[in-house]
């Protein structure tokens, strides 16, 4: 299954709405990149708020996507992480401390304003 990738200005958002499993994971991320290379995006904003919990391969693809996004010039929010997600990537050495986060999508938004700006 494909996780849609709405485009809003030079913004791409996301909300991932389904369970994470390897094969999805990995096709997000392609999509993803593909979709920042085609559009010419600055920002995207990933909403985490229906991923309940994580395994170690998805947190590991979860902040190559921020990093591989950040060298093709496109900043990173992730918006509404639970915590028991919030947990996991601490737990497994997953720290993305110099990315964004917010609490909904709205925020996320502002936040990518905010963080284009600067």
């Amino acid at each position: 299954m494909r996780i849609p990738i709405l485009k809003l200005h030079n913004y791409l958002l996301i909300s991932i709405q389904i369970d994470l499993d390897d094969q999805t994971a990995i096709q997000f991320q392609e999509d993803l990149l593909n979709k920042i290379h085609g559009s010419g995006a600055t920002g995207v904003v990933i909403d985490l708020t229906s991923v309940d919990i994580i395994d170690s391969f998805i947190a590991k693809v979860l902040g190559d996507v921020v990093t591989m996004s950040d060298l093709m010039g496109a900043k990173v929010v992730l918006t509404g992480i639970q915590p028991a997600v919030a947990m996991t990537l601490i737990d497994l050495g997953i720290h993305l401390q110099d990315v964004p986060t917010a609490l909904d999508l709205e925020q996320g938004l502002i936040k990518l304003r905010q963080e284009l700006e600067e």
